[in-house]
């Protein structure tokens, strides 16, 4: 590995760091390993000089790269009508596009939001354990990003279809969260923007990532990416879960309100399907009538959401005694705590 100038033995250090926080994994399950393996090697460049990726030697060519029940027009009949090569390409996209929403929401909402925390934005009186923990949060988002963009990469490689990121637009949840930001009327708004987004985000992000972690008919890999980075997500929901009540507690009246709202806000667009992604996806596989069979789904009463287990958030608002005065339905999503 490379040593960085002046301090021979940084570089080494700086390597050994990453590998010991890499996310837990079993070192006997080969697609596991696969994975972490890899994923070590993106901080290490010869290890990715050595070899071509560990990943795919464990790839399966005759799964679907994604769940079909995570397509939001799966039951309308020109998506049934397709050929199944076509619907194979549209599966690729769709875990093409999961993984750039997983990014985008790392590196757009998380590490934003996280960065204010640990930047005293929010008065939390955090000591050192808080402040911490935050911070290896940030580092463990990284892991994710290079995670996901793995997987995405080797799916790439495996299918032989090109299916570039830069191809999509940003995220729905991101899209909106930058919408909010930029619509907030100050400094403080916008950093209460970043905090909501970023508890709903960390809560809920279990949640989603169990749509492909649950799945046992997909690619191993993907699945299994999903379950890696699961393992991470349910320490940082804790850490989020404590920062918005600490920072709770100094709120005024008019920044609880305000806050509610924001959190409200996220959580709808957290449980959302990105139908501007799917439209795009379909744009590019010119899939015929699929404008049409899009605005379908949207104009479709009850077309359901994505994502519907919200019982994080639920547990978060009943802790800080908010429940009936957050803005949101209830009743549409999943509430079930203990």
């Amino acid at each position: 590995m490379e040593e960085m100038p002046g301090h021979p033995e940084f570089g080494a250090f700086f390597v050994a760091e990453r590998l010991r926080s890499l996310p837990e994994h079993d070192p006997n399950d080969a697609v596991e390993n696969a994975i972490i393996s890899r994923l070590a090697g993106n901080w290490d460049r010869r290890a990715t000089v050595r070899r071509q990726d560990t990943l795919d030697e464990v790839f399966e060519r005759d799964r679907p790269d994604f769940p079909v029940a995570l397509l939001p027009f799966r039951n309308h009949p020109t998506y049934l009508g397709l050929d199944d090569a076509v619907k194979s390409r549209i599966l690729a996209w769709g875990w093409v596009a999961f993984n750039k929403n997983i990014m985008d929401i790392e590196q757009f909402v998380v590490n934003p939001g996280f960065s204010l925390i640990t930047g005293g934005a929010f008065a939390t009186g955090m000591g050192d354990s808080l402040a911490l923990a935050v911070t290896q949060a940030m580092v463990d988002e990284q892991y994710h990003t290079l995670m996901h963009l793995n997987a995405s990469s080797v799916t790439r490689r495996q299918r032989g279809w090109r299916m570039p990121d830069a191809a999509l637009p940003l995220g729905f949840k991101t899209r909106r969260h930058a919408h909010r930001i930029a619509a907030a009327e100050s400094r403080e708004h916008q950093a209460l923007v970043s905090l909501a987004f970023t508890t709903v985000a960390e809560i809920s992000i279990n949640a989603h990532l169990d749509l492909i972690a649950e799945d046992q008919e997909i690619q191993p890999i993907n699945r299994l990416t999903a379950v890696l980075h699961n393992r991470d997500e349910y320490c940082h929901a804790s850490i989020a879960s404590t920062v918005a009540q600490e920072a709770w507690k100094r709120f005024s009246g008019e920044q609880r309100d305000f806050f509610l709202r924001e959190l409200a806000d996220g959580m709808e667009a957290f449980a959302a399907h990105d139908l501007t992604t799917w439209a795009r996806i379909l744009d590019l596989l010119d899939v015929e009538g699929g404008g049409q069979m899009l605005k379908d789904i949207e104009s479709a009463s009850g077309r359901g959401r994505l994502l519907q287990d919200f019982s994080g958030l639920r547990q978060l608002c009943r802790e800080l005694d908010v429940l009936d005065a957050v803005p949101f339905d209830w009743s549409t999503v999943t509430t079930d705590t203990p």
